[in-house]
């Protein structure tokens, strides 16, 4: 599994890109059940304000054109409002159990295993080493000076904590993801309670 970042930042979203070697089974070969998922919603009060501002101009727009064409503004931007403060809270954190992988068992047999994801990147949890919560000023640390240029990053501006993980993979040159999550410590335990389940060598 190979993890690709394909941007950086130290304040604005960071979203990375996953390429995997050999690729993931598609769905219907694998089961994908969640452990613990995590929605990266926009607050519910953006809501307000983004449809008021709308509002506001689509009724300008409203104004100076009578007729069924001063209704088009609101028909065509509320709709659009809603769709793109949606589509800013769809990528998801968690942990998963991936059923029937092949070669994750013994002896190459399909089993199942269980990854951590944030968003569109994957990453076996035996592959996960050290885990840390990183909120306040850690947090402005680990996205600013401290952050590896290799790094994944995952971040939301409205979640104000976020969780490193440790890469193990030794064919993977990402050192470590920094992920955005409103539960880290729910996040971290998951990850901690998957590490000890069948099959799990401790990294240290």
């Amino acid at each position: 599994m190979r993890t690709i970042s394909t941007s950086s930042t130290t304040g604005e979203t960071t979203l990375g890109a996953v390429s995997a070697s050999p690729p993931s089974p598609p769905a219907h070969d694998a089961e994908r059940r969640p452990v613990v998922r995590e929605r990266l919603t926009v607050p519910w009060w953006w809501w307000p304000p983004a449809l008021l501002v709308i509002g506001l101009l689509a009724a300008e727009v409203h104004m100076g054109y009578p007729g069924v064409r001063a209704w088009l503004p609101y028909v065509l931007l509320l709709p659009i409002a809603a769709v793109v403060l949606v589509r800013l809270g769809r990528s998801t954190v968690g942990v998963i159990t991936v059923g029937g992988r092949p070669g994750s068992g013994t002896a190459g047999a399909a089993a199942d295993e269980d990854e951590v994801v944030a968003g569109l990147a994957h990453l076996p949890v035996r592959f996960v080493g050290r885990t840390d919560v990183v909120a306040g000023a850690r947090k402005q640390r680990a996205l600013g000076p401290d952050l590896d240029p290799e790094a994944f990053v995952l971040h939301r501006p409205w979640i104000s904590s976020a969780v490193r993980l440790e890469v193990l993979d030794p064919d993977d040159p990402t050192p470590y993801w920094v992920v955005s999550t409103r539960h880290p410590d729910r996040l971290v335990e998951a990850i901690r309670e998957a590490a000890r389940g069948p099959g799990w060598a401790d990294p240290a």
